[in-house]
């Protein structure tokens, strides 16, 4: 996954904190992984499981 670009959430903190990063410039496959240990790798889902995920993400936790 050389050619993945990372993204760290908008709703991390400066200090570091826990976060996540996740691809989406790819076109099937959405990578995710843990910013604070980038080389442990990362998990891979299909693009549509976590479309799922983060719509019912929004649904369930008013976002602001």
């Amino acid at each position: 996954m050389s050619n993945v670009t990372w993204r760290k959430s908008s709703y991390s903190n400066s200090d570091g904190g826990e976060c996540v990063e996740v691809s989406d410039n790819l076109p099937s496959v959405v990578p995710v992984r843990d910013s604070k240990a980038p080389t442990r790798g990362a998990l891979v889902f299909q693009a549509g499981t976590w479309a799922a995920f983060v719509s019912g993400i929004k649904r369930e936790r008013p976002l602001g």
